[in-house]
């Protein structure tokens, strides 16, 4: 193998040509992403970036030097046009045509948008510098989606002294993925802290001075941020031969077609620890399956199947929230430690007769290395909460 391409230039791409050159890979690596800047890590934009905690330049994965040690032909600010898996080659949005022997997708989402123009979403680096200027104090920001990027960006834009009106269509704000009772948990921190939280309205358009919703009422706003969720980018793929929908479908290998592999956000992949294909838009997950990818590129006479227990955090109005495991779809929620009403607490989700996932929140992530190993290694729920 000679020459490999990485589609993408984020977390899982740059974890998966970390990993070829690690395992000695050798040859031609060459990495597009669309954006002009060097890989950097989206979590803190939603935090320290808008709230001016961090300088831009502190998100940035690797320094200079690191990246220029990797050998890589960096191909930034050109877009992915076109995939020809018959003649294994890449087309950029400019024209140009990369060959490949081995390729890896990792082209990420986006962030989804609403009928109408003038409103912020909030995905890039750019993103968040934009919409950082435009808050602060006695500024009227409406946020649209009380998910976990919506709701980080409410609590720091109270915490800079803005006026903050959340709008979820939803009657309980993020309980299709960790359940009703601690969604109401979540959304008590937003009402504590003076955020104005609608639950139950859709918004049918925005625009600079507002949104209006389905019973035609226009609630003002000075900002408007779109946090309503994101769509994996994989139209560049069409005509290719892949399987794409909901991201590019792969095996429990990565793998999309021979010699094509696909990792992070964009992936849709066979889970075999629970037994059903998912995609995850959690950044640890895009670095191991980055890795995971590479892996089985480079040598697919050992490949392992990518098992992980998926892992995210959010930090909202000091809260850290921390979750392992697959909760989505969970038959039952549990409160195994602590008290949903103080605040710090530990949920453990029931799949089947299985342990699936664990929440907490206000806890050390060394209370929950135990919980991560149970669901590791599929402990039945009785014997996981007695």
């Amino acid at each position: 193998m000679n020459r490999i391409v990485i589609v993408g230039a984020s977390a899982a791409g740059l974890a998966a040509a970390e990993t070829l050159r690690r395992d000695g890979y050798a040859g031609t690596l060459t990495v597009v992403g669309d954006e002009p800047h060097a890989p950097y890590d989206r979590p803190p934009l939603s935090k320290q970036v808008l709230s001016a905690e961090w300088a831009p330049d502190r998100v940035a994965l690797r320094a200079p030097d690191e990246l220029d040690s990797l050998k890589l032909e960096l191909r930034l600010g050109v877009a992915a046009a076109g995939l020809d898996t018959a003649d294994r080659s890449v087309r950029l949005a400019d024209g140009r045509v990369l060959t490949y022997d081995g390729l890896i997708v990792a082209t990420g989402a986006r962030a989804r948008r609403l009928p109408g123009e003038g409103a912020h979403v909030l995905r890039t680096l750019d993103d968040a510098l934009t919409l950082r200027e435009r808050i602060g104090p006695g500024r009227r920001l409406v946020v649209v989606g009380a998910g976990f990027l919506g709701a980080e960006a409410a609590a720091v834009a109270r915490k800079l002294g803005a006026q903050v009106t959340v709008l979820e269509p939803a009657p309980v704000p993020l309980a299709h993925a960790v359940g009703e009772e601690v969604g109401r948990v979540l959304s008590r921190a937003h009402l504590e802290r003076g955020v104005d939280l609608r639950t139950g309205v859709t918004v049918t358009e925005v625009s600079r001075d507002g949104v209006r919703l389905a019973d035609g009422e226009v609630v003002e706003a000075d900002e408007v941020l779109v946090a309503v969720g994101s769509r994996p980018n994989v139209e560049w793929l069409a005509g290719s031969g892949l399987t794409v929908g909901d991201g590019v479908v792969c095996d429990e290998y990565c793998e999309a077609a021979p010699g094509v592999y696909a990792a992070g956000d964009v992936a849709r992949w066979h889970n075999p620890l629970f037994g059903v294909g998912m995609r995850i838009e959690h950044r640890t997950n895009a670095a191991e399956q980055g890795t995971a990818a590479a892996r089985n590129l480079l040598g697919p006479r050992t490949r392992k199947a990518f098992a992980p227990v998926p892992y995210f955090w959010s930090d909202q109005y000091g809260m850290r929230i921390q979750a392992y495991g697959y909760l989505r779809g969970a038959e039952e929620v549990r409160v195994v430690q602590g008290d949903l009403t103080e605040g710090r607490f530990v949920a453990a989700y029931r799949r089947g007769e299985r342990l699936g996932g664990v929440l907490a929140v206000g806890v050390t992530p060394k209370a929950l290395r135990g919980w991560r190993q149970r669901i590791a290694v599929a402990t039945s729920w009785r014997e996981a909460v007695g």
